[in-house]
């Protein structure tokens, strides 16, 4: 019983964290290491919740989860009684309800960039002004990265190139191709398919909106190494007042439509506040702890 409790409270506080986390400002400084520190939330929270259903239905067995699994398929679940077959039923449904919505939401990504990218190559074209960059013939600003796994396109619209002067452009492109390269879709995906589940619960969506700040504020850092962050912050004001519309699905776009989070990442840019040491390690030592604590209670028979 002392498992359950243990993975129970863990479930808990993952979610606890996840509410301070979304509310939580210092994440802007080390947007990398805030990335990881929501990954292990969200693992040590499906983890830790199906572990809790687990070690309550092979509570009869006394062998932990580990031990009691192969004891439960030996004996076909017969000293099972209501409760505990209602929470192994509970424990497998949650699994793949998890895991069917991680993979149809990959799917429905896929499928999305198949679509846009066999559209780029009917209505693109390339500009010696923007080399490895795709050019849309449309008045409005707009610039996103289509990622993929042998090669990603980046994207502007001519309403961009007009409206950005050279440096700037430059410094959207640095934005867009950091996207790319560190595979900042790959990031979203469990997040959004976490919302796909759970839509009527706010701190999911909060948890998702907090992320794509995040991966947001990783590349305008990976931006900065090839560019002045003046180039970066004008240009983001620039798409701010331009109102961009919003990315094609499976795309990563360079400015939402929402102001706030545009101005989190100038005023960031033009005054950068270094996270101190002791935030920054307490983070680092909590991320393999959440991740890898409920998995080291699977192994023990209490």
């Amino acid at each position: 019983m002392t498992g359950v409790a243990l993975l129970a409270l863990m479930s808990m506080g993952t979610v606890g964290g996840a509410h301070l986390l979304s509310k939580a400002r210092w994440t802007w400084r080390t947007p990398r290491t805030a990335i990881a520190l929501w990954q292990a939330l969200g693992l040590g929270w499906g983890v830790a919740t199906i572990g809790t259903l687990l070690s309550l239905a092979l509570l009869p067995y006394g062998k932990g989860i580990i031990g009691g699994l192969p004891t439960l398929l030996n004996d076909q679940a017969a000293r099972l009684d209501a409760t505990h077959a209602a929470a192994l039923l509970a424990a497998v449904s949650l699994t793949a309800v998890l895991l069917a919505m991680l993979a149809y939401a990959v799917f429905r990504v896929v499928r999305a960039r198949h679509r846009h990218r066999a559209l780029l190559a009917l209505v693109s074209r390339k500009d010696s002004a923007v080399p490895d960059t795709l050019v849309l013939d449309h008045p409005e600003a707009a610039a996103y990265c289509v990622p993929g796994v042998r090669s990603s396109k980046v994207v502007v619209s001519a309403g961009t190139l007009e409206l950005l002067d050279p440096a700037e452009l430059a410094a959207v492109l640095a934005h867009e191709r950091a996207h790319a390269r560190e595979r900042h879709d790959l990031v979203l995906l469990p997040f959004a398919s976490l919302r796909q589940v759970f839509p009527q619960i706010r701190l999911v969506g909060r948890c998702l909106d907090a992320v794509e700040l995040l991966i947001e504020m990783a590349a305008d850092d990976r931006a900065k190494h090839h560019r002045e962050p003046k180039e970066l912050a004008t240009a983001l004001l620039r798409f701010a007042a331009a109102r961009p519309p919003a990315a094609p699905q499976g795309a990563l776009g360079a400015v939402s439509r929402d102001d706030i989070p545009v101005m989190a990442r100038v005023n960031r840019l033009i005054e950068p506040q270094p996270v101190s040491r002791p935030t920054r390690y307490a983070a680092m030592i909590a991320i393999p702890l959440i991740a890898g604590a409920p998995l080291f209670l699977y192994a023990l028979s209490i």
